[in-house]
């Protein structure tokens, strides 16, 4: 009869299959870690500087930076035009970074001395970040089963000594940060960058992240997994990752 194939047939086409999964690329902030509440920052920054403050007013000043703009926060409700090209920079230098977002914090008065400093400061310091309750669990996970790890991060300062002292630097490969590769995500040239650190194949390679950004990793041929970011503490939904990279329950 026409028109009806006949099962038994055979074609020249092979069965799809799926190609494993050799190297996962992670982003830092919002996805393996979160930057500590922001009453802790200051109360943290403040005693650095000498001053002890009250909760209350510790909320308060917490708000007003927030809206100025922090580090690993929301994006600033407003850049003064003597930031513009230090704001723009920012994950391309490390000097443009800690000038961006100390400049963004002195914009908010406070009677503590040396306070900017303190809070970018805290951004450098194992303490000032709280990684994610599944991280530890599936990073070593994919390194027992071979799978190859990189972090790929818009970011301006170096965040190896971070997972040291967190005891994850052996779960993680290769690290490519923007202020180092002098590009920025989504562009694919950063993606790529990561595959060949690693040595693996864009096409065999997953990025999971919390952004559009993270999902520019399509462009440079890999798969992307785009996960929302949680509150300090809390998972975030890691786990799905080792069932894309074909690791059983």
């Amino acid at each position: 009869m026409h028109g009806v194939p006949d099962v038994n047939e055979k074609t020249d086409h092979p069965p799809h299959t799926v190609r494993p999964v050799e190297a996962v690329l992670f982003d830092f902030h919002g996805t393996l870690a979160q930057v500590e509440d922001p009453v802790s920052w200051v109360l943290a920054a403040a005693a650095t500087c000498g001053t002890t403050l009250d909760r209350g007013k510790a909320t308060i000043l917490a708000d007003r930076l927030l809206t100025a703009g922090r580090a690993g926060g929301p994006l600033p409700h407003r850049v003064p035009p003597h930031l513009a090209e230090d704001w723009a920079d920012r994950d391309l230098y490390a000097h443009a970074h800690r000038a961006a977002y100390t400049g963004l914090a002195a914009t908010v008065h406070t009677d503590v001395a040396g306070l900017a400093d303190a809070l970018y400061d805290r951004l450098l310091v194992p303490e000032g970040w709280l990684p994610y309750p599944d991280t530890e669990p599936t990073l070593r996970r994919l390194h027992a089963g071979g799978v190859k790890v990189g972090v790929v991060s818009n970011i301006g300062f170096d965040i190896r000594p971070l997972f040291a002292a967190w005891g994850l630097d052996g779960l993680v490969d290769a690290y490519a940060l923007s202020y180092e590769v002098g590009r920025t995500k989504p562009d694919p040239a950063i993606f790529l960058r990561a595959c060949g650190m690693l040595g693996a194949d864009p096409e065999r390679t997953l990025m999971v992240g919390d952004s559009p950004a993270d999902a520019g990793a399509v462009a440079a041929g890999c798969a992307a997994l785009v996960l929302p970011a949680a509150e300090p503490g809390r998972t975030n939904g890691l786990g799905a990752t080792l069932a894309l990279a074909g690791f059983a329950d």
